[in-house]
């Protein structure tokens, strides 16, 4: 072979070669490249485990939670997630992944403060107890936060049927919890606001207004339900249900029902502002509510003042208040109270040997040291403090009280330690006081029937018939009449009966 033709050989063979081999790599890649086009789903095709149900069908809503977060972060919208394929499930959040070949833990919902409610869950999350927000409603409405009542989950395929009235109130808590006591009225069951606008329609047609139709409705409705009549009255009859019920209704029986129909926290509100109006400041109403809500339920009254006065009501205290009672009104103001129930044997007596030598051991009193107390602590360590300071001093606390207090302080000192002693036991003593002797205090009676129906008033009906050997409605009977009367003692029997 000439020297020329092994060249063209050698650089023929080198060619076949390069291109023999870069054919190769381009088949061999079209291969991975057509398998990756057929799994842009990103749920790759291999057997994953099951959790829950086998082969996890398709969830609409995202598990039935819009929403919600596996992780615990609430308020994030979730895309639903698509069907499955292979049974494999992705982390949520994070597409294509897929779970690892090992046994998971069940993903389920935070019991620790997380919103109640949540529906039966598919897919693997299983079943949730079911909440709401109102006590003895359907579906077992867990012990809820002491707020004002209201509540509902908002969350899609849910059957609510209560919910909260404004944002101004719940029995629940802000969230929130340990129910106060046990109400006398409760939601009705099959509740329809249409039917009772209709009750309430035909009461008042014609001359006249039949005022057991009146009791019947609006005595025997929650808060909420209440302010659903009103919507459904308006919209049925183009009327306000409020103006109609000024035309109709007179005396005690009128601001009764009126007061009725506002929610708890406005209700709150305006009779806070009532008492500072004008001349001259009604402490007494100050100290009922102010020493006896929960933090919850302060946040919310002040929410409510802001949003009717446009003022803040904090301000408005330091304005028609002075001294230590006006210190002890911003520090209940803020609602910061701590509200678990952890008690500390130690501190207990510590501070009980404080509060002793802040008042009965000096010449004079340090006033702040019971206000840094008996404002910020929980109420059982409270109650442990007033049995360390009656091993101390050999009597009550309130004797130190009355003894180195005076004028308001005193007695909102002495209204704190009476709600932490014993709630319903110092609201029948309200109760009592404001129809003893000549005459009946009517607006007091009423603010305590209607603000504490549905919170605590079965125990209150029971202290009061401790307290005083008479039962609550029997004393209602001798100092009022009429549909007044009537109205006062639905409120205080209920409608569990």
């Amino acid at each position: 072979m000439s020297l020329k033709k092994f060249v063209m050989s050698g650089i023929q063979d080198v060619l076949e070669n390069k291109l023999g081999g870069n054919n190769k790599n381009s088949s061999n890649s079209s291969q991975p490249a057509q398998q990756q086009s057929s799994n842009m789903s990103g749920y790759p095709q291999q057997n994953q485990p099951q959790y829950g149900n086998a082969g996890a069908p398709s969830q609409g809503y995202g598990y039935g939670n819009a929403g919600y977060d596996a992780y615990g972060n609430q308020g994030q919208q979730q895309q639903p997630y698509p069907p499955q394929q292979g049974g494999g499930a992705p982390y949520p959040g994070v597409g294509g992944g897929a779970y690892p070949q090992q046994q998971q833990p069940q993903y389920g919902f935070n019991t620790q403060g997380g919103a109640p409610g949540y529906p039966p869950q598919q897919g693997g999350y299983p079943p949730q107890q079911q909440g709401g927000g109102y006590p003895g409603g359907p579906g077992g409405y867990p012990p809820q936060q002491p707020g004002y009542p209201g509540g509902q989950g908002g969350y899609p395929g849910q059957q609510q049927q209560y919910q909260n009235p404004g944002n101004f109130y719940p029995n629940q808590g802000h969230g929130q919890p340990v129910m106060l006591g046990t109400p006398s009225i409760f939601p009705i069951h099959g509740f329809n606001a249409n039917a009772d606008a209709e009750v309430l329609r035909k009461a008042m047609k014609g001359l006249g207004c039949n005022n057991t139709k009146v009791i019947s409705v609006l005595c025997q409705r929650t808060s909420w339900q209440r302010l659903e009549i009103a919507k459904a009255f308006k919209v049925m009859y183009g009327k306000d249900l409020i103006k109609e019920l000024k035309g109709e209704l007179h005396g005690d029986f009128e601001d009764l029902i009126i007061a009725l129909m506002d929610a708890p926290a406005v209700y709150d509100a305006k009779q806070l502002h009532k008492a500072m109006e004008g001349l001259g400041t009604k402490e007494s109403v100050l100290i009922e509510i102010m020493t006896s809500r929960t933090n919850q339920q302060i946040q919310e009254i002040k929410q409510a003042y802001q949003a009717l006065y446009r003022r803040d009501l904090e301000r408005d205290l330091i304005g028609e208040t002075s001294g230590h009672f006006k210190r002890l009104l911003i520090s209940l103001c803020a609602g910061g109270r701590d509200e678990s129930n952890y008690v500390d044997g130690l501190r207990a007596n510590q501070d009980a040997r404080k509060l002793y030598q802040a008042g009965e051991k000096r010449l004079g009193t340090d006033e702040s040291a019971f206000n840094a107390i008996l404002a910020s602590q929980n109420f059982n360590q409270l109650r442990m403090v007033f049995e360390e300071y009656q091993k101390v001093a050999n009597h009550q606390i309130e004797k130190a009280i009355e003894s180195e207090f005076s004028g308001d302080i005193r007695d909102g000192l002495l209204a704190i330690i009476a709600v932490i002693r014993n709630r319903p036991a110092y609201f029948a003593k309200l109760l009592h006081d404001s129809m003893k002797g000549i005459g009946t205090r009517d607006t007091d009676l009423i603010r305590l029937v209607v603000t504490r129906a549905e919170y605590d008033m079965a125990d209150i009906r029971n202290a009061f018939q401790a307290l005083y050997r008479t039962s609550l409605e029997n004393m209602i009977k001798g100092d009022c009449s009429g549909a007044y009367k009537d109205g006062l003692i639905a409120l205080v029997n209920g409608n569990r009966q």
